[in-house]
């Protein structure tokens, strides 16, 4: 999905930032930890991680976004209740495959967290990592929380978009775009999402609340805003060619937290 750039670029850095592990290099090493599942009338492979199921795409062939391999052995949750997503090139049939799970509850109005390790902000430029909400109705009821770059080796790497609700014909949607600097590699990205409005922030380290904030954008009324419940997506993959830098990318996601409104 290309989001339509908003060119501001920063460089923003908080010395007193810090997380609570060293950074170094991540294994990746796959947990047999799946299940299979019937979701919607369709047996699928399900995992469990922070107190929520979610099915993994495993389709046969190429499908969307940007026509991509999935495969089932990029996603896992290691013995700490981590969730790694993983691009990397298939051993024997030398294709790029990507990773990307759905919850299978939907969520509607309320706080939607996640604590991220990995540099996101150096992603390569090809390389696209996704937490949203969707309905499924394609340029639609989505609000995006994406770090690209389109493909464009100097474009922002934060992406902030809400599409419109089903049945506003004629309404764009809503992006900012931004560069930014990391202390070490945990973040925490949220967005607040109610029937007037949405408002996101991103953090240096872990946080729950607004400590070390290096990024924030609102937007209210009258931007369409969905009214629906929907399951939350969390994605790895490919805009239109393999990693310009031919190497294998992993995130990990230490906790999505859903918070409703009171």
């Amino acid at each position: 999905m290309k989001s339509i750039f908003v060119w501001l670029l920063a460089a923003v850095c908080f010395a007193n930032c810090t997380s609570s592990k060293p950074d170094g290099p991540v294994q990746m090493v796959p947990r047999n930890n799946t299940n299979t599942a019937v979701v919607n009338g369709v047996n699928q492979t399900t995992i469990q991680f922070s107190g929520y199921t979610w099915t993994v795409k495993t389709p046969t062939g190429q499908q969307g976004p940007h026509n991509n391999y999935w495969s089932g052995d990029n996603v896992w949750v290691d013995s700490n209740g981590h969730l790694h997503l993983v691009i990397k090139k298939h051993n024997d049939t030398g294709r790029w495959e990507c990773a990307e799970v759905t919850s299978t509850q939907p969520f509607g109005y309320g706080t939607y967290q996640w604590k991220i390790e990995g540099a996101v902000n150096a992603l390569d430029k090809n390389i696209v990592f996704g937490l949203f909400n969707y309905s499924g109705n394609s340029r639609f009821d989505e609000m995006d929380i994406k770090f690209s770059r389109w493909g464009y080796p100097n474009a922002p790497i934060l992406n902030y978009t809400v599409w419109p609700a089903t049945g506003d014909t004629g309404i764009n949607n809503v992006t900012y775009a931004k560069d930014f600097v990391l202390n070490g590699t945990y973040t925490t990205h949220r967005f607040k999402r109610t029937a007037s409005s949405i408002h996101f922030q991103s953090l240096h380290g872990f946080q729950d609340g607004n400590v070390n904030q290096f990024e924030t954008k609102t937007w209210a009324s009258p931007t369409s805003i969905s009214t629906l419940q929907m399951p939350v997506h969390m994605n790895l993959w490919l805009f239109d060619a393999p990693p310009s830098n031919g190497s294998a990318v992993e995130i990990i996601i230490h906790e999505f937290k859903f918070t409703p409104l009171s």
